[in-house]
């Protein structure tokens, strides 16, 4: 098991800043999601943990060695890309070899039969595949890795509901039987809920969250009912968004509930229930500020 952490992270391409001033621990051993609008900056960050981009100013640690051209550190991770940069003209079988060479650990009986799982001729070039062959082909390298920690930037493109649900049941079973940790970013978000421990939200180039799921959950809820109700309610919460439907109302509060609201939601007779995670995502991304200074 490994962690990462970063401290004062920043990056810019010319004179545009891309990401600033980020810290943060990934603790060992836990599943993350990381999650961001498009172009917030998610693979960007993933690539200067992985290495393959360089960092305008801080630092990033691997067990508390600093990453930069360093093997050792390295070796630990594996990182599955959107794009792909698999040999197109090699046979899968090839390709799993070549990987090996790099990662001791790859397990090449367990890619063979995730292969089977998946339905994945292994005899096959890579470029005779599908696009959801492709991506199947990049989930088995990094499950069957070795890896301390396994990356996954947006894995399931292409695949069907079946293969979806396939990949986060070995996903899951991997993780149970290695602990690794996990950091996976996609847009899929409702599907990958339920795999989640942690979160790291991106927003204007930040973070402005990194929690426990079940935490950031717990901070919000919905509340509905008549908009007089409702006004009466709200008033000093912290609304992060609000829907109407004629005279229903029904806004999204973000902080606990206290006695005190326990004893007003009854005497109004409020619909309250929870909010789910890529609500709450969305809710997060458009609010002003970040989840401290709200």
């Amino acid at each position: 098991m490994s962690s990462i952490e970063l401290t004062s992270v920043c990056k810019s391409y010319g004179e545009k800043e891309i990401l600033s001033d980020i810290s943060l621990k990934i603790e060992e051993g836990k599943i993350y999601g990381l999650l961001g609008r498009n172009g917030v900056g998610k693979t960007t960050l993933l690539h200067l943990i992985t290495n393959r981009d360089f960092l305008s100013k801080g630092i990033i640690l691997v067990d508390g060695e600093e990453i930069y051209e360093n093997n050792n550190v390295l070796s630990k991770i594996y990182f599955m890309e959107e794009k792909n940069l698999l040999p197109l003209d090699m046979k899968i079988i090839d390709i799993f070899n070549w990987t090996k060479e790099f990662y001791e650990n790859f397990n090449m009986d367990y890619a063979k039969e995730l292969s089977k799982r998946f339905q994945l001729d292994i005899n096959k070039k890579l470029k005779k595949l599908s696009t959801g062959y492709k991506s199947i082909t990049k989930l088995i390298i990094t499950l069957a890795s070795g890896a301390e920690i396994l990356i996954f930037d947006e894995p399931i493109l292409g695949l069907d509901a079946n293969h979806r649900e396939l990949f986060y049941k070995e996903l899951l079973k991997n993780y149970t039987e290695n602990q690794n940790t996990i950091i996976i970013s996609t847009h899929m978000i409702e599907e990958i809920s339920d795999l989640l421990e942690k979160v790291i939200i991106l927003k204007d180039k930040k973070v402005i969250a990194n929690d426990y799921v079940e935490n950031l959950l717990e901070l919000a809820y919905c509340a509905g009912g008549s908009d007089i109700k409702i006004d009466e309610y709200i008033k000093d919460k912290k609304i992060i968004a609000e829907e109407t439907l004629g005279t229903y109302k029904k806004v999204t509060i973000l902080e606990e509930k206290t006695d005190e609201d326990y004893e007003k939601i009854d005497e109004l007779n409020l619909d309250i229930s929870k909010v789910e995670l890529q609500k709450l995502f969305i809710h997060l991304t458009e609010m002003e500020g970040d989840l401290n200074e709200y």
